[in-house]
């Protein structure tokens, strides 16, 4: 019986197949990046250069303690991007925000040439059935208000850890309920356009290719962007 750690290593070991020497690489966050990050800097030691562009001020550390360079002020086009995510659907749509990080995540893949999801198939649902709830980073001026809104689309929000869990930007997170969300571009855009909104767990439009690990070996999806 092959244990979901397995399945998470399977995914970011065939991720690091598309990592060339020279390349600036996004790094995501979460455990299955956690796995890439291990094999990324035994490349790195086997003489790669790269230079990684963190999505987290723990990722930054990981990477830094495993000797892999990172650039917190990296400026252009970043060449590849490899994150997790916490519920994926087949057309490339994410939610992610697990770990807090998906700010600083959604600016990274939005700044990338290609983004990689890596992820066991559990992961993986025909369409988003509410299993995971959206996390929305929220600023904490107004905070009760900003949530209120958001509500108003049909959420029920709670603050992650009843208030006390803040982000790497000195923000807050909540977890909203949306239940089976039909068109996650229409309510990502929504949330967004709600004042006090810093960013939403939705992820639209962004992802190039999938890679699952499974029982049977790793599958890769790869996204027709619209």
């Amino acid at each position: 019986m092959v244990n979901q750690d397995e399945l998470k290593k399977m995914a970011a070991t065939e991720a690091l197949k598309y990592i060339k020497s020279g390349m600036s690489v996004g790094l995501g966050t979460g455990s299955t990046v956690k796995f890439f990050l291990e094999g990324l800097s035994l490349l790195v030691k086997d003489g790669m250069k790269i230079t990684g562009v963190p999505t987290s001020v723990e990722t930054a550390r990981i990477a830094r303690t495993l000797g892999i360079t990172v650039n917190d002020e990296f400026t252009g086009k970043i060449d590849i991007d490899v994150d997790g995510a916490d519920e994926i659907d087949p057309s490339g749509n994410l939610i992610k925000g697990g770990g807090g990080a998906l700010l600083r995540e959604k600016i990274v893949a939005s700044n990338s040439s290609m983004v990689i999801i890596i992820a066991d198939e559990m992961k993986l649902k025909e369409e988003f059935i509410g299993a995971f709830k959206v996390p929305v980073e929220v600023f904490p001026f107004l905070h009760r208000n900003t949530i209120a809104r958001i509500e108003e689309l049909g959420g029920k929000c709670h603050l992650r850890n009843n208030g006390n869990f803040v982000t790497d930007n000195g923000n807050l997170v909540a977890d909203c309920d949306f239940g089976m969300i039909k068109d996650p571009a229409r309510l990502e855009s929504m949330i967004k356009l709600i004042p006090g909104v810093a960013e939403v767990g939705i992820f639209t439009s962004l992802c190039d290719m999938i890679i699952l690990g499974t029982p049977g070996g790793h599958r890769t999806i790869k996204i027709k962007k619209v």
